[in-house]
């Protein structure tokens, strides 16, 4: 959960109106002419680009009413929407759960748009908006805090190191997240949004592990391609830090205001102890 603001209600409109509404509009009249399936749940194939989904439209149709809006901006956001452009329908994986999470689906038509949440009231006043969307509340063990600690000490413990990681049940290591829903270990996400949880408070989660967790998904692929890794609050030390650390500079394409863009490649063959 972020910090919401508010702006005057035609402002709003207008804001959404061509953030959402050209977005989508642009994508399902004539922005696409090619849909590219990224996962194994379908398959690549061109042709007119599909009428819109319901849920197209009750995003349309929800921004263009709002007084509310999202904490990226329409530039950050145009990162993600490029990628979803190229790839969807694909396997989207969302840290975090906000006022963008509805669009996010509606980008994503037929694909699988997934929100991991830490905090259950939040979840339950957006789905009373939104009940469409596919959340799922979950607990991290870290505290934004403890984030040099964890950063000093990690290669200490093997059960943190490349090149065989895993996430499902490892509480050897505590940068990992061990009990997340089964549907998230399950599956390969191509990507991988990171805007959550919270970490502008010593007390709170930090987004260390969610960093750290979407790296070791990301080394795992075994379909062709990379992974998108998108990270928001880039602004803040801790996760810039991180970053470097796991999601690595050498594989960061583009930065846009507080947002920054990796394309990460699988790691199949890659012995080396370290991530970057």
């Amino acid at each position: 959960m972020k910090p919401i603001r508010k702006i005057p209600l035609q402002q709003t409109k207008f804001i959404w109106l061509v953030v959402v509404g050209g977005f989508l509009a642009g994508a399902l009249i004539g922005g696409l002419s090619t849909f590219m399936t990224c996962s194994a749940e379908g398959e690549g194939r061109a042709g007119a680009a599909p009428p819109a989904t319901p849920t197209q439209l009750t995003a349309i149709l929800h921004y263009a009413t709002s007084s509310i809006v999202p904490q990226q901006s329409l530039a950050e956001i145009r990162v993600s929407f490029d990628v979803l452009a190229a790839l969807s329908p694909c396997n989207f994986l969302v840290f975090g759960l906000g006022h963008d999470s509805l669009m996010w689906t509606a980008l994503n038509p037929k694909g699988t748009t997934l929100f991991l949440e830490e905090d259950p009231r939040w979840v339950h006043s957006v789905l009373r908006v939104a009940p469409i969307l596919q959340v799922h509340t979950v607990k991290y063990p870290t505290r934004q805090s403890d984030a040099d600690i964890l950063l000093a000490s990690y290669k200490r413990e093997r059960h943190c190191l490349p090149p065989d990681i895993k996430l499902k049940g490892n509480t050897r290591c505590r940068l990992a997240l061990p009990d997340l829903p089964d549907k998230v270990y399950d599956r390969e996400w191509d990507l991988i949004m990171i805007d959550a949880p919270r970490g502008y408070f010593p007390e709170a989660p930090g987004r260390m592990g969610a960093i750290f967790s979407a790296a070791v998904m990301a080394r795992a692929r075994t379909k062709p391609g990379v992974t998108h890794v998108f990270l928001h609050d880039v602004n803040r030390r801790v996760e810039k830090v991180y970053a470097m650390e796991f999601l690595c500079k050498k594989y960061l394409v583009k930065s846009v205001g507080r947002l920054w863009h990796f394309e990460i490649p699988p790691a199949s063959g890659n012995t080396t102890r370290t991530f970057c």
